[in-house]
């Protein structure tokens, strides 16, 4: 039976900026607050952990401190899947078609920003900063829109190269298998999905970084979580598991003699 089809995306947001100024402002001046921001993450955990049997590997390579975490993306839950394996509050850009009724409320203080789709949204990258800048972590996405079919993109959209170089903080490439079949929930069908977050790297900081180079980073940061999602594609649930009892095992006696 082939999968549920996804809506057609729409690409352009005809509200104009003055309609998300305020949104941005909130985000700019305030973590995520925590009477929404948790009670959404127990429930989205929740959902993960018991309709797709979600697991996570590796979080232990999640830093403290500013950090962008880089997932592939293939479902509207994928925001969701790289933030329930580790102890912080993720902030994301989402589509400004989000941002309409108790959906907006719900999402700017929960700490998600929108980006203004259809249209170069600076905006976006200002609030995107600003959150780096006091120490907080970032879901951002290489491919832009999402798979339909689970295939990566062949190219990454720049932006992501650019806030990497604009700020130099980490960056954790994290592959997320099995999400896009989440869609089939509809049919009673829970795929199982499988996290994995790979090992940080970071550019050094170029301020004012050509469009060139902010591709070129962007492409680099794509190729680390194809060859991650590669990865965990052979080795599967169960691979990734014994890898990450083997590192645990591997970092106990090193922990002992450190101590």
């Amino acid at each position: 039976m082939p999968d549920v089809e996804l809506r057609p995306q729409v690409y352009k947001d005809a509200r104009p900026k003055e309609e998300f100024d305020r949104y941005h402002a909130l985000i700019r001046d305030h973590e995520p607050e925590a009477k929404v921001y948790e009670p959404v993450r127990v429930g989205t955990v929740i959902w993960a952990l018991l309709a797709y049997r979600a697991r996570g590997y590796g979080s232990e390579n999640v830093p403290n401190g500013p950090v962008i975490l880089a997932p592939n993306h293939a479902s509207f839950m994928d925001h969701f899947f790289a933030g329930a394996f580790i102890r912080r509050r993720v902030q994301f850009m989402g589509k400004s078609q989000l941002f309409k009724g108790i959906g907006a409320w719900v999402f700017s203080h929960g700490g998600v920003f929108p980006v203004r789709r259809g249209y170069h949204d600076e905006e976006a990258f200002i609030t995107a900063f600003r959150i780096l800048a006091r120490g907080g972590a970032i879901v951002m996405y290489c491919e832009g829109g999402r798979s339909r079919t689970g295939k990566m993109a062949d190219e990454a959209r720049p932006g992501i190269g650019r806030l990497a170089l604009g700020s130099g903080v980490p960056v954790v490439p994290v592959a997320i298998l099995g999400s896009y079949q989440v869609r089939n929930w509809r049919r009673l069908q829970f795929p199982q999905v499988t996290v994995q977050f790979g090992q940080p790297f970071r550019f050094e900081m170029i301020e004012h970084a050509t469009r060139e180079q902010q591709q070129e980073a962007a492409d680099y940061i794509l190729e680390r979580i194809r060859d991650l999602h590669s990865e965990l594609t052979r080795v599967g649930r169960r691979g990734a598991r014994r890898a990450a009892r083997a590192r645990r095992r591997e970092a106990s006696p090193k922990a002992a003699r450190q101590g």
